[in-house]
């Protein structure tokens, strides 16, 4: 199936599902200003609007005339005085109030001119996603927050390749070097040997406050759960023959086409892989996604993707710029 037409099909799923009846929908452009230490604003709704006192993104509609990144560049000059310069699109959610039915497209600002300032009579508030101190959230936003929880590097374990030990070492360097976010993907690996190296590669996570997640069979959870791992990653196979989400703090799973990405939206999954985008050498002479079309098929997807596929941290940039959440990387990660 042509990509475009099945991210047209994925579209119409989402709000097919969503919306309890055929209705409008607003189209709002929402900012996810982010500071360079990781702190994003927040800003609390003032008297006179709808769910007044609430905290939200910062953000508005988009006219019938703009882009969504020109309604973003208006909103945030009218509400808080600031010139874009750098926005990333990132994640799309449809959002059923009682008043309205919004679909919100987050972008990311990292660049802009100006001291953000209260224009409309609203309250800011900078925040971190481990620590949101205000409160309450708009509905619509509270999603958000455990996605920017993720951190922009997901790290994957290939110790069959190098051998545990040499593994080992390279993880402790990647963590050391700010990887927070790490796979233990060993297919291959007999049963006793990788139930040590998972539980090496917690506590060595766990020691640098990373997030472990294991690649593995739903059945062994509690396994990973006595062995303290922070999630599941589920392979494509997996996905797409379970019925619901698996009972863990985080679950990741690894996509490759659009109906696998819309199934990971429909079960709640935190985020996607999508892969592979470049040239692997697990996979020489396979087919790639390439950027374009790695975008075409995340385009307002409601979770954030990692890319994967030959890539490296440089490239982190690039997938910000195609809608990607961050990268994903075996090789690369040191």
């Amino acid at each position: 199936m042509n990509v475009g037409v099945a991210c047209f099909i994925r579209r119409l799923l989402l709000i097919h599902l969503t919306m309890p009846s055929p209705t409008h929908i607003t189209e709002v452009a929402v900012a996810v200003i982010t500071a360079p230490d990781g702190r994003f604003l927040l800003a609390r709704r003032p008297e006179g609007k709808p769910y007044a006192g609430y905290w939200e993104f910062p953000g508005g509609k988009v006219n019938p005339d703009e882009s969504i990144l020109d309604a973003l560049r208006r909103e945030l000059l009218e509400e808080l005085g600031i010139f874009v310069e750098h926005a990333y699109p990132w994640i799309t959610r449809t959002f059923n109030y009682s008043h309205a039915s919004v679909r919100l497209h987050f972008y990311r600002v990292v660049k802009w001119h100006g001291e953000p300032q209260p224009r409309e009579n609203q309250e800011l508030a900078w925040q971190s996603a481990d620590n949101v101190r205000v409160e309450p959230m708009l509905p619509a936003n509270t999603p958000v927050l455990r996605a920017l929880d993720l951190p922009a590097i997901y790290a994957i374990t290939h110790a069959a390749e190098l051998g545990t030990d040499i593994a080992l070492i390279r993880i402790e360097r990647a963590l050391k070097g700010g990887v927070r976010l790490l796979q233990v993907r060993e297919k291959a690996m007999p049963e006793k040997a990788l139930n040590a190296f998972i539980d090496a590669v917690i506590a060595l996570g766990h020691r640098h406050g990373a997030k472990v997640l294991v690649n593995g069979s739903i059945d062994n959870i509690d396994l990973y759960r006595k062995a303290e791992a922070d999630g599941l990653h589920l392979a494509s196979r997996q996905l797409m023959n379970i019925v619901k989400r698996p009972d863990v703090e985080w679950c990741g799973a690894s996509c490759h086409n659009a109906e696998e990405l819309f199934r990971a939206e429909q079960l709640g999954m935190d985020f996607a892989v999508l892969a592979p985008v470049l040239p692997t050498l697990s996979h020489p002479g396979s087919a790639t996604l390439g950027w374009q079309r790695f975008a075409a098929l995340i385009r307002d997807c409601s979770i954030p993707v990692y890319a994967l596929g030959g890539l490296r941290r440089e490239d982190l940039t690039t997938a910000w710029e195609h809608g990607g959440h961050g990268v994903a990387m075996m090789r690369g990660i040191g």
